[in-house]
C-alpha cells in the first residue's frame, strides 16, 4: 500500500509540474437546480445492489477492475476500503449492500461516463442531478491531493448538438465522508425524445481526483405553482356540520420556468393517489360539493400535447380540504360534594386533541375558562364542559353537566395566649357559630367544646359539622413567677435583684408596688420583700434586715436626725456597738440590744465634732465615724 501511495505521489507531482508550466485557461457553466416544482423522477440511475460488476459496453472508457481501481480504472462497488481512501457504503438511502461507480481518474482528461436518457418530452424543461463525493482524506497525498472536477455535459441524441453544461469546480478532500448533490438544468429540443450524459474529468490522475458517485436523477421542471382558495388559503379545516363545502381554487405560476401553461385537475382521497378531474383544464377550478377529507393539485405543462405525460410535466403545490369530525361531549369524571377549602376541581376527559371550555348554560352562556379539562369554581353551581377540536375550532354538539356543592366549614381563629405559673387556664375552641358545630376532638383526646390545661404547649382541637371539620391552634405560653435573687441595703437604699426576666412589680409593705426594684430612703428594719409578676396573682415572699450607719446626726431637738439610731440592728443574732471620742475615750456601748444615742456623755452634751464607732453584727466589723452637728 506505502508503494503505491509513493507511486501515486510522485505522479501527482508530475501532473502538478505539467500544469505550471502549460497554465490553461478554461471557463466553466455554473451548475443549479430546477428552480420551481420538479416532477417524479423519470430516470434513476442506482447502480444496483450486491457484489461488484461492470457497467453496460460504451457506458465508459475506463477499465474494470473487480478490486482496487488504480489510476484510468473503475469499479461499481458497494465500498470503498482501498489506498487509505474514506471506506464509505453507497448514497442510496435504505439500499441494502448497495453499489457506487467510484472513478480512480486518468492520467489524462477526458470523458469516464456516458449513458442515454430515452422517454423524455419535446421542448421541456428537465433537471439531471448526481451524488458526488471526494474519497481522498485531507491527511492523504501530504495535503495537497488533486481535488475532484467533473464537467457535465447534456448533449441530444445525434451526439451532435450541447444543450447544457457544467462544472463542479474543486472538489476538495474532507476529513470525514462528505456526499454533495449537482444539478442541472436544460431543456429538449423540438421532437427531441431522448438526450446523453456525460460526465468528464477536468483534471488528470495521480495522487488524488479519485471519486465515487451515485443516484442519478432526471425528472422534469416546471414552474412553482401556488393553489389557492378564495380567502388565499391553501388549506382549509371543515367541521363536519360545515358540509357540504365547495369553493373555488386558482392556480397561481411563477412563470420562472414556463412561458406558457396548460392544465388538469386532479383530486385525490390520501394525497397520494391522483386521478384527472374531467374537463377541468383551466387555471381555476370550482369544486363540487365536499363531504370527505379531499386534496387537490394541477398538472401543468408547457405545451398542449404533454399535460398527460408525467415524463413531461410538473405538479403543483397541493391544496387541503380536511374535514374534521365533531367531537363527542367530555367525559364527566364526577360531581362534586366539598367542604369550602377543598381545592378539588370539577374535572372531565377528553382526547389527546380536542380542549375543553367551561360554561354557565346549556348552550350559548358566558365563558368561564377555556382550553382546560379542569374548573374549580368560586361559588356551589352547575356547569357546562364542551369540547372543541385543537384543529378546526368543531364543537361537540351538547355539553356536558357537571354539578359542584361547597359545604361551610365551621369558623375559627388560632390563638396565641398565655398563663400564669402555677394556674390552670381554660381553652376553648369558640366557633364563630357554635349551634353548627356537632363535634370537638382536642389533640389531648378531649370532646368537649373547652378545656383546662396547666402546662404550655401546642394545642388543637378538630372542629367539625356534619360535613367538614377544620383545625384550631392555640399556642400557650407560661408566664414565669420572679425568682428572687438576692436583697441588699446599699446605704438608706433597698436594691431587689431577679435571676428571671420580666414584667415585674416590687412592694416592701405588700400593698403598695412598684416596677422599680430599688427602694429609696428606706429607714432600717426588718421588711418582708414582695415581687409578682404584673400579669399573675401571686407573689414571691423574702425577708430582709435593713441596716446601715448613719454619716451624722443633729440632736437639736427638731425631731429630725435627734440621734445617731442604728436602726434594725436588734434582728441579729449577735450585736455590739461602742463610740469613742477622738482620744479614743469610751462614750457608750451596748449589746444585742436596739442601739441609738442623743450626742451625750454623763449627761452632758458633747461638742460639735467627728466619734468612732466599733459595730459588730454576726461576726461582722464596722469601723468609721459619725459626725455630731450642733
Amino acid at each position: 500500500m506505502n508503494q503505491i501511495y509513493l507511486h501515486k505521489l510522485l505522479k501527482y507531482r508530475l501532473w502538478l509540474l505539467l500544469l505550471v508550466l502549460s497554465i490553461t485557461a478554461q471557463s466553466y457553466a455554473q451548475l443549479g437546480f430546477c428552480t420551481g416544482n420538479s416532477g417524479d423522477p423519470i430516470f434513476m440511475e442506482t447502480f444496483g445492489t450486491g457484489s461488484t460488476t461492470q457497467l453496460p459496453t460504451g457506458t465508459t472508457s475506463y477499465t474494470y477492475n473487480s478490486m482496487a481501481p488504480d489510476d484510468g480504472f473503475y469499479n461499481v462497488s458497494s465500498n470503498t476500503n482501498w489506498f487509505g481512501w474514506h471506506d464509505i457504503v453507497d448514497h442510496t438511502p435504505n439500499d441494502a449492500n448497495g453499489r457506487m461507480l467510484v472513478i480512480n481518474a486518468d492520467f489524462t482528461s477526458g470523458e469516464f461516463y456516458r449513458t442515454t436518457i430515452n422517454g423524455l418530452c419535446e421542448n421541456t424543461t428537465y433537471e439531471f442531478s448526481s451524488w458526488m463525493i471526494n474519497l481522498l482524506p485531507t491527511s492523504r497525498c501530504g495535503g495537497i491531493g488533486i481535488p475532484i472536477n467533473v464537467k457535465f455535459e447534456i448533449w441530444d441524441n445525434t451526439d451532435t448538438n450541447l444543450l447544457a453544461s457544467g462544472d463542479t469546480g474543486n472538489i476538495n478532500g474532507t476529513s470525514s465522508p462528505n456526499w454533495q448533490q449537482y444539478a442541472l438544468v436544460f431543456q429538449s429540443l423540438p421532437s427531441q425524445t431522448s438526450v446523453i450524459l456525460k460526465m468528464l474529468n477536468n483534471g488528470v490522475g495521480g495522487c488524488g481526483n479519485d471519486l465515487a458517485l451515485d443516484d442519478i436523477v432526471f425528472k422534469s421542471c416546471g414552474d412553482t405553482i401556488k393553489i389557492e382558495d378564495t380567502s388565499n388559503m391553501n388549506i382549509v379545516s371543515l367541521c363536519e356540520d360545515e358540509l357540504p363545502y365547495s369553493t373555488t381554487l386558482t392556480a397561481t405560476p411563477d412563470f420562472t420556468i414556463f412561458s406558457s401553461h396548460f392544465y388538469q385537475w386532479q383530486e385525490s382521497t390520501d394525497g397520494v393517489n391522483w386521478i384527472d378531474i374531467l374537463g377541468e383544464t383551466s387555471n381555476s377550478y370550482t369544486t363540487s360539493p365536499i363531504n370527505n377529507t379531499t386534496f387537490f393539485r394541477v398538472k401543468v405543462a408547457e405545451a398542449v400535447v404533454n399535460v398527460n405525460n408525467d415524463s413531461c410535466n410538473s405538479s403543483s403545490e397541493i391544496y387541503e380540504m380536511r374535514v374534521i369530525p365533531l367531537p363527542n361531549a367530555p367525559i364527566s369524571n364526577g360531581d362534586l360534594m366539598i367542604c369550602e377549602n377543598d381545592t378539588t376541581p370539577l374535572s372531565v376527559t377528553v382526547p389527546a386533541d380536542v380542549n375543553v371550555n367551561w360554561y354557565d348554560a346549556t348552550t350559548a352562556g358566558n365563558l368561564l375558562l377555556a382550553n382546560n379539562t379542569s374548573f374549580n369554581p368560586s361559588i356551589s353551581g352547575i356547569y357546562y364542559a364542551e369540547a372543541e377540536t385543537i384543529e378546526g375550532g368543531c364543537l361537540s354538539a351538547s355539553r356536558t353537566v357537571l354539578q359542584i356543592d361547597y359545604f361551610k366549614i365551621p369558623e375559627v381563629t388560632d390563638e396565641s395566649i398565655s398563663f400564669c405559673e402555677n394556674t390552670s387556664i381554660t381553652l376553648q375552641a369558640n366557633p364563630t357559630d357554635p349551634s353548627a358545630v356537632t363535634s370537638y376532638l382536642w389533640n389531648n383526646g378531649n370532646t368537649a367544646e373547652q378545656i383546662e390545661v396547666s402546662s404550655p404547649g401546642t394545642y388543637s382541637v378538630v372542629v367539625s359539622n356534619s360535613s367538614c371539620s377544620v383545625t384550631k391552634t392555640i399556642i400557650l405560653s407560661q408566664i414565669d413567677n420572679p425568682i428572687i435573687e438576692s436583697t441588699i441595703s446599699d446605704g438608706s437604699n433597698i436594691i431587689i435583684s431577679t435571676s428571671n426576666t420580666g414584667d415585674f412589680l416590687y412592694s416592701i409593705d405588700g400593698i403598695t408596688f412598684q416596677s422599680n426594684p430599688t427602694f429609696f430612703n428606706i429607714e432600717g428594719g426588718q421588711y418582708t420583700i414582695y415581687v409578682k409578676h404584673q400579669d399573675c396573682a401571686e407573689i414571691i415572699t423574702t425577708q430582709h434586715i435593713h441596716f446601715y450607719i448613719p454619716k451624722f446626726f443633729t440632736p437639736n431637738g427638731d425631731t429630725i436626725n435627734d440621734t445617731f439610731n442604728l436602726k434594725g440592728i436588734e434582728f441579729y443574732s449577735f450585736s455590739e456597738v461602742s463610740i469613742f471620742d477622738r482620744y479614743g475615750k469610751l462614750l457608750k456601748n451596748a449589746v444585742n440590744t436596739p442601739f441609738s444615742w442623743n450626742g451625750t456623755f454623763n449627761n452632758a452634751l458633747l461638742p460639735t465634732g467627728d466619734y468612732w464607732y466599733v459595730v459588730i453584727i454576726d461576726n461582722q466589723k464596722f469601723t468609721g465615724h459619725v459626725t455630731l452637728k450642733r
